[in-house]
């Protein structure tokens, strides 16, 4: 080898750490990603189950009354078509809260928790995955079904459709 011969120069160590650091954290990035949803899907657009008992005429001119008047969207959740009686029940979402409207009025326990939202008494049922909130001051029964990944706070932007087409009633005992 000849003295005045250029060394050649070892590999660089900031350059080995870059090649071995870029593709790791592209890997951990599309992990984290994934892991906190990834891409969002599209929502359910398909109908919703619904089922629509025979109402006699005054409930029923209510209750097309009340679903005409419904918003198309409430609060940022868009309606959604129903299976069976579009004249009595709506639907929002994905996963979808479903009002309905001249069903059966619940029993309601004498000690149940009663809340007043924008005047409408509501008592919440829990159920399983659910909490179904029936209106107890209404001439026509209303029962709006809340999956468990929402809140009631959706009742709030009802209320103003069920106040201007569902007259009030008393409540006997019950009192909100």
């Amino acid at each position: 080898m000849a003295a005045d011969a250029p060394a050649r120069p070892g590999p660089n160590p900031a350059r080995i750490a870059t090649f071995a650091a870029v593709p790791i954290a592209l890997v951990a990035g599309v992990a984290a990603f994934w892991a906190l949803g990834g891409f969002p899907s599209s929502p359910d657009t398909s109908p919703v189950p619904a089922e629509a008992p025979q109402l006699e005429p005054t409930p029923a001119a209510v209750c097309r009354a009340l679903v005409a008047r419904l918003p198309q969207e409430l609060g940022g959740l868009h309606r959604r078509q129903v299976t069976a009686g579009g004249e009595q029940n709506a639907a929002f979402g994905d996963p979808p809260i479903v009002l309905s409207c001249g069903g059966a009025a619940p029993a309601v326990p004498a000690d149940a928790q009663l809340l007043g939202l924008s005047d409408v008494c509501w008592y919440p049922e829990e159920q399983s995955g659910r909490t179904v909130w029936h209106t107890i001051d209404r001439q026509i029964p209303l029962s709006v079904v809340v999956p468990k990944a929402a809140d009631g706070s959706w009742l709030v932007n009802l209320s103003p459709s069920i106040v201007a087409t569902i007259p009030a009633a008393p409540t006997g005992d019950l009192h909100c």
